[in-house]
């Protein structure tokens, strides 16, 4: 269904889903049974299943939706004064946020994108690729890392934050390998 032409009542039932489903997954991950979900959305599993086929069809829908976000800010900071400090603000907001939210850790981590929407994940590659150059262009991050690069440490961050949160200060570690005044290789 397109949203366009959802009644009203059906688009707050959606958005309730969602936002529900967006919990149940950022603590459990795919493990939350749709029954759940349905439950804490205050519908029943019948009203989830018409406006999400599978439970992997919700689970693409939150995550796509926040990976967009994730897009938007990254191509909002594109006109930061300083794009060092957005740059590395916007990393380590990145890294705080998809830790806490496993859904959104599973799917960072995978480089499938466990068959989500192409265009999701490059919007989202290309605002981080933009955000990065940017900052490399005004000296603020060591030009030797490229956005593969950068991808692979965010994942490596999430694992650390997530599977050793009392590791925080290796978020640090790798923040300051990444500036220029880091010996670049």
């Amino acid at each position: 269904m397109e949203k366009a032409v959802l009644r009203a009542d059906a688009r707050r039932n959606r958005a309730r889903v969602l936002a529900a489903a967006e919990e149940a997954f950022g603590a459990e991950g795919l493990a939350v049974p749709l029954d759940e979900i349905a439950r804490l959305a205050g519908v029943g599993a019948g009203t989830v299943y018409r406006h999400f086929p599978s439970k992997e069809a919700l689970f693409q829908a939150v995550v796509l939706e926040r990976i967009d976000q994730f897009a938007q800010e990254a191509r909002a900071l594109l006109a930061a004064d300083d794009p060092g400090e957005a740059f590395f603000d916007y990393f380590q907001r990145v890294i705080r946020q998809a830790s806490v939210n496993r859904a959104i850790c599973e799917a960072l981590a995978e480089s499938s994108g466990l068959g989500f929407k192409a265009e999701a994940g490059d919007d989202f590659r290309a605002a981080l690729d933009a955000l990065l150059e940017r900052a490399q262009t005004v000296g603020a991050v060591r030009t030797d890392i490229d956005g593969d690069d950068l991808r692979a440490l965010i994942v490596g961050c999430l694992a650390v934050e997530r599977y050793s949160p009392d590791s925080r200060h290796l978020l640090h570690v790798v923040i300051d390998g990444l500036r220029t005044t880091a010996v670049e290789a």
